[in-house]
């Protein structure tokens, strides 16, 4: 069980600091706007999460206790998420796009006993429920449901008082996952104090009394402590879309004048692949937070064009240390293609294979700071692995400057050997969207013989896709690569693709690259050609 919150010091309690404290401070603000169709002052929404607190307690859940959350409708992810908190349960955010044996084998080992869900998983939740003995407690939000208990119902009844806090501090807030890419996803444990450094986020961002943040579905992961909670917490007015793909994003955005974003450049190598941005009024848009890959430098020049008043900036992090560096890249003040500086209260290092810190040097990112993960869920080996005393060790190469500017190459797995040089597939990737037409590329490494040996000797397979209104021959693209590159970076083979895969999740737009899946899709043609 949690300990509870000491009397009279609530603001431990991550609900209560990023919502509660606005509440109070402005009540009457607008703080949540849901697909253009409800709005919530600060005040309000307050008071519909301590009733969805109220109700979660009616219904059986208790502080420490752990409640798996499959939950698409991001307004119910809002309330759920933050009225658990205040109970202090622990989440367990699901992913709804994960397949359905992979949410029974997450859940399994959640050791939750309480599920809660809403409709738009009502199909997911009917196939894995025969096979979760282990839940106990069956919560439906958004209507009833078949043998579950009637959240809706139950707060309708409940008292806007606040509950009891059932947490604080260094207590755990909630299990978020990684992708899984490699086998089950783990489960990072964050806690109240945690998430609550993860919220400062907007405080180091330029921001004014008006400003707005937009995003959508992406938030029932690790983007619920990395874009509700800092929004909330900084008193923006969160604008919350079931679909945040590019054709709702140039709806939403003049409509609700969106001024902060945070996605990924694959986002903006799509939308602006197409003729469909042209001639929306994008102007209101002041930060763009780009991170997750690399931003190539004609895909920059390209948004400035579209986009000359909105500062672009590149972040770095990951589930377990959330936005750890950033700095601004269009004004010159972080160089392109690394991601800045620490932000306030973190910490970032470099290290060599015997662990010492290394400045201009490849080496080992390491990651610090009060938003840091606590641990991996029932995994101490793997925790153990990746927790060196105060810093996090995830596998990613790095350099970092004299003045702590650090530059991210990559995945160790990523990095591709070609003529006794190791490269990182960004630098293929950039040289390629910088060609006329090509909206968006993909490098990767393939064994140019057996594998056995610790470094095998690779040729390079590249995949592009055209522009909107072009056309591409895979032998240009080859020969200009060849005049722009040095040999241990031409691609060996280029294949026309007419999309390139991408991590599936309910963003609705584009996800994170999927290197493998492009070797495993295309690999094949090395041989033959």
């Amino acid at each position: 069980m949690a300990r509870p919150t000491p009397a009279g010091s609530p603001y431990g309690n991550y609900a209560h600091a990023v919502l509660t404290a606005n509440a109070l401070r402005t009540p009457d603000r607008v703080a949540l706007t849901y697909c253009g169709e409800q709005s919530f002052t600060y005040a309000e929404l307050d008071r519909l999460v301590n009733r969805r607190a109220h109700a979660l307690s009616s219904a059986g859940v208790e502080p420490g206790q752990r409640v798996a959350a499959l939950l698409n409708e991001t307004l119910h992810v809002a309330e759920v998420y933050l009225a658990a908190a205040k109970l202090g349960a622990v989440t367990a955010a699901l992913n709804p796009y994960w397949p359905v044996d992979t949410l029974r084998a997450v859940v399994a080992h959640s050791r939750a006993d309480t599920f809660v869900y809403d409709s738009t998983v009502e199909r997911a939740v009917a196939e894995i429920r025969p096979r979760l003995p282990e839940i106990t407690r069956w919560i439906k939000v958004g209507g009833p449901g078949a043998d579950a208990v009637d959240l809706d119902a139950l707060t309708g009844d409940a008292p806007e008082e606040e509950p009891a806090l059932g947490a604080s501090g260094d207590d755990p807030l909630a299990l978020y996952y990684t992708s899984g890419t490699t086998g089950l996803p783990k489960a990072v444990v964050h806690t109240h104090a945690s998430s609550l450094a993860t919220a400062q986020i907007w405080l180091d961002v330029p921001r004014a009394e008006d400003s707005v943040l937009g995003t959508g579905a992406i938030i029932w992961g690790i983007g619920f402590p990395a874009l509700v909670g800092p929004a909330l917490y900084a008193g923006m007015r969160l604008v919350l879309e079931q679909d945040w793909g590019p054709g709702n994003f140039l709806k939403v955005v003049p409509r609700e004048r969106v001024t902060h974003v945070s996605q990924i450049p694959s986002f903006y190598a799509a939308l602006l692949g197409s003729d469909e941005h042209e001639g929306v009024d994008l102007s209101s848009l002041r930060v763009i937070m780009l991170g997750g890959e690399p931003l190539p430098a004609a895909l920059l020049a390209r948004m400035k064009e579209r986009l000359p008043d909105a500062g672009v900036y590149s972040y770095y992090g990951q589930t377990e240390a959330p936005y750890t560096c950033f700095g601004r890249v269009d004004d010159g003040s972080t160089p392109l293609g690394s991601s800045g500086r620490a932000r306030t209260g973190n910490a970032v290092r470099v290290t060599g294979p015997s662990g010492e810190r290394v400045v201009g040097e490849v080496g080992e990112i390491n990651l610090a700071g009060p938003h840091r993960m606590a641990g991996y869920d029932g995994l101490p080996d793997k925790t153990a692995e990746v927790l060196r005393g105060e810093w996090y060790v995830g596998g990613d190469l790095g350099v970092l400057s004299e003045d702590g500017t650090l530059t991210v190459l990559g995945r160790r797995e990523d990095s591709i050997l070609k003529g006794g040089v190791w490269s990182q597939p960004s630098s293929v990737e950039e040289a390629a969207v910088a060609l006329d037409g090509v909206a968006e590329a993909g490098a990767v490494g393939v064994p140019a013989q057996a594998e056995g040996r610790d470094a095998v000797e690779q040729r390079i397979l590249l995949a592009v896709v055209a522009r909107s209104g072009h056309s591409l021959d895979p032998a240009k693209v080859a020969l200009s690569l060849a005049e722009a590159l040095p040999a241990h970076r031409r691609p060996d083979h280029v294949v026309v693709a007419p999309e390139l895969p991408h991590f599936q999740d309910a963003s609705g737009g584009p996800g994170k690259l999927l290197r493998r899946e492009i070797r495993d899709r295309y690999h094949h043609l090395l041989d033959e050609a």
